[in-house]
């Protein structure tokens, strides 16, 4: 059971991440400072996990990492193999998996879990920190 708990908890941070990428790049797509949602959504939700993943997307500070993306492609993996185990279809978890893919594919294995976010700056076509 604890094992379930953690990669569905980790599931939860991962999925967090994702919609933050990808909220925050039609923000930025509409032209409404990044900064300023991600106060609505602190209000909102008052977690911390906002808070933090929030402000280091927001911040474009993916280094040093706290937890480095390929682990986090590591915990997406326990989560699908669970899911197929049990019967549980997650497909939301099939789509992070892509995307930490493509952010490894992109030099990110090693920068924090919510460099994800540029995945989807990247899938926009807004420019993403470090490149031009």
């Amino acid at each position: 059971m604890a094992n379930a708990v953690k990669v569905g908890g980790n599931f939860m941070i991962v999925s967090v991440i994702e919609a933050f990428g990808e909220a925050f790049a039609m923000m930025r797509k509409a032209g409404i400072e990044p900064h300023l949602f991600l106060d609505v959504m602190n209000e909102l939700f008052a977690s911390p996990l906002y808070k933090n993943y929030g402000g280091s997307v927001v911040g474009g500070v993916f280094e040093p990492a706290g937890f480095v993306l390929k682990l986090g492609l590591k915990d997406v993996g326990l989560v699908l193999e669970a899911s197929k185990e049990l019967t549980v279809p997650m497909p939301f978890a099939s789509i992070l998996r892509d995307h930490c893919l493509s952010a490894m594919a992109n030099g990110q294995a090693e920068m924090d879990l919510s460099s994800l976010a540029l995945v989807a700056a990247r899938n926009a076509g807004l420019p993403v920190p470090g490149k031009s």
